[in-house]
């Protein structure tokens, strides 16, 4: 069927148009619309848009109707416009004209680009196949792989021996050193038919970790354990575990490796199904999960860790995961619909303190504390650790290394250090290595190119002093002691005398001192404000709370009643107004830092005595209520 290009008209109608501006701008429209669709496709616009009629109409503002339900495509316009309104009208049909005609340019141009690259897909996608198809009949070597596949036997052919530390670390539980009761807390707590999580706290170089590791060997010989034969022990650091907060990598719980951004296993990529990866917490089904370290891990991703202790699997999800997609694997299936098992017995160690951990992983937790060593412990470890290097050492040797560290793995790192020393130096002498002995020299020598200074500095001594005596103080898990010393002159004006105290040993001391006055007034009747009296703590340290009060009241007692002290007891307590010693924390670690520095005996508040361990050896540990109590303890009387 035919249509006219141009709807008909009367030849005068069309020639009063013609002669007419507005009535050429509506033909020149007209013929841009037939040039763009065709004059078909525009008579075929006009019938559905309901514009035919309008569009052959001898009526001007009829005919603008029309180009207006063409161009805008909307047949929901009625109103003729006024002969004022078809010039606008005329310029908006111009303007989307010239949009519509820009669009299709640029559609032109993007369809002849990408006409272009899928001719180029199409010759790659061919040569890839040509490609496989060669590798496949040549099979996957080559002269390259067969290379680096040698290589690697080679490699594997060379074998150094075993570090040092791989030779001194216990074997059995009998072997770790100083730590009886907290190897048998953890013990019975995951050899039980029911085991506990356990939080291990301590120093470090102590034997957490081997005592963990040693903890499950142990555990499974015994009757009634939950742990089979093969129960695995995974050992990770929480400090290096890294994850993704999107998930998209999560080592410690798992993670999903979609087809397209991670990439899964070709044959699953292929047919776009992600690949779950089990983490950590799955390898650890059935056994132990060891987190060295637990309390610098990422606060979310412990989070999520507690999550998995509760529930014992973990889920998986994935925005590419169809159910219903019959080419998915039956494990793959399992896992996202049912999750991952993951049903294990977490043991974190820890150097912080217990408080810096988050209460929900406490709560979860049994806890279990190492002790720190003493020096006869860590004389213990160095003759352990000489008889498995079979070496003979000079008897002062343990005592030495004891002076330079309280850890039993730096010990055996500085053993290890002065044997090689040692064999260096009869290889330069041309000697036989059956005559190696260590000596007091090669350990000095090992600690000094180390630049390590002893671990005690402080020392008790059997001789008397005014005004000079030891506190005791804890950081972190260790205890140590605190010299404290006073000294008093009477002040030139009676009443105004000045007190001075160490701005760095903190407000709370500074307090102590204030107490000190009132008790000393009560005990004696003297006034603090006659004399010009200065307390320093040697050394500067900050002093975390009120528990060298008692140590402060007695060394400005000594000074202002010219009174001697004992140098080889240490106190800890705080003071009251009322002369009473009141409880502090850190007993265990304070009387583990008053045995360190020679200590024979030390004073504690009469309220921690309950905190004092039964098997205490090598120290007398004396409570007092009052002040008074104490002074008959420190006095020296000659």
């Amino acid at each position: 069927m035919q249509h006219d290009q141009h709807p008909p008209q009367t030849l005068m109608e069309t020639l009063q148009q013609e002669k007419d501006p507005i009535g050429r701008q509506v033909m020149a429209i007209y013929g841009i619309l037939h040039d763009l669709y065709g004059a078909d496709r525009v008579i075929l616009k006009a019938s559905k848009l309901e514009a035919l009629d309008l569009l052959r109409s001898g009526d001007l503002a009829e005919r603008v109707l029309a180009l207006q339900k063409i161009v805008f495509e909307d047949p929901t316009l009625e109103d003729k416009p006024s002969l004022e309104e078809i010039p606008e009208l005329l310029e908006e049909l111009e303007e989307e004209l010239a949009d519509y005609m820009a669009r299709k340019v640029v559609e032109d141009k993007l369809e002849r680009k990408i006409s272009e690259k899928m001719q180029e897909r199409h010759e790659e996608y061919v040569q890839e196949i040509k490609m496989q198809i060669l590798k496949e009949s040549a099979g996957p070597e080559n002269a390259q792989t067969l290379k680096k596949l040698a290589v690697l036997e080679k490699m594997e052919q060379v074998k150094l021996a075993k570090s040092a530390m791989e030779i001194l670390r216990p074997a059995r539980l009998e072997e770790i050193v100083g730590q009886e009761r907290g190897v048998q807390a953890l013990v019975s707590k995951i050899a039980s038919p029911f085991p506990q999580h356990i939080l291990l706290y301590g120093p470090p170089g102590v034997g957490k970790t081997t005592a963990a590791r040693l903890a499950l060997e142990a555990a499974k010989k015994i009757c009634g354990t939950p742990f089979a034969e093969d129960a695995p022990f995974i050992e990770v650091n929480g400090a290096t575990l890294r994850w993704d907060p999107r998930d998209v990598t999560n080592p410690l719980l798992g993670s999903v490796h979609d087809p397209i951004y991670q990439g899964a296993k070709r044959d699953l990529a292929d047919t776009g199904i992600p690949e779950p990866k089990l983490g950590l917490v799955s390898d650890a089904h059935g056994g132990i999960l060891f987190i060295d370290e637990i309390g610098e891990m990422d606060p979310l991703l412990l989070n999520k860790l507690l999550k998995v202790l509760e529930d014992k699997r973990v889920d998986f999800e994935s925005s590419y995961y169809d159910p219903h997609d019959e080419n998915v694997p039956q494990y793959i299936k399992k896992i996202f619909e049912e999750g991952a098992p993951a049903d294990f017995v977490l043991i974190g160690a820890t150097t912080r303190d217990p408080g810096e951990l988050n209460p929900a992983l406490r709560s979860r937790c049994a806890e279990v504390f190492f002790e720190p060593l003493t020096p006869a412990e860590i004389q213990n470890i160095v003759v352990q650790a000489a008889a498995r290097l079979k070496v003979n050492i000079q008897p002062q040797v343990p005592e030495i290394i004891s002076e330079y560290t309280i850890e039993g793995r730096k010990a055996n790192n500085i053993l290890a250090d002065a044997y090689g020393l040692a064999l260096y130096q009869l290889h330069l002498k041309g000697e036989s290595p059956d005559k190696l002995c260590i000596t007091a020299e090669h350990v000095y020598s090992v600690v000094q190119s180390a630049r390590m200074t002893p671990y005690v500095t402080q020392k008790a001594s059997s001789e008397s002093e005014t005004g000079r005596i030891f506190g005791l103080g804890v950081a972190g898990f260790i205890g140590s002691v605190i010299e404290i010393e006073a000294v008093a002159f009477p002040c030139r004006e009676k009443g105004k005398g000045r007190i001075r105290f160490n701005e760095t040993a903190g407000s709370m001391a500074k307090d102590s001192v204030f107490n000190a006055g009132a008790v000393i007034r009560k005990l004696c009747g003297l006034e603090l404000s006659d004399y010009d009296l200065h307390i320093n703590v040697v050394g500067g340290g900050n002093i975390d709370g009120p528990s060298a009060g008692l140590a402060i009241s007695l060394a400005i007692y000594s000074v202002l009643n010219n009174k001697l002290l004992r140098q080889d007891v240490a106190v800890t307590g705080e003071i009251s107004i009322q002369g009473k010693v009141k409880p502090v924390g850190g007993i265990y670690e304070k009387i583990y830092g008053a045995k360190q520095a020679g200590m024979v005996r030390v004073l504690i508040p009469e309220e921690n005595k309950k905190d004092v361990p039964v098997s205490l050896k090598g120290i007398e540990v004396i409570p007092v209520k009052t002040i008074e109590e104490a002074i008959n303890y420190l006095i020296a009387y000659k």
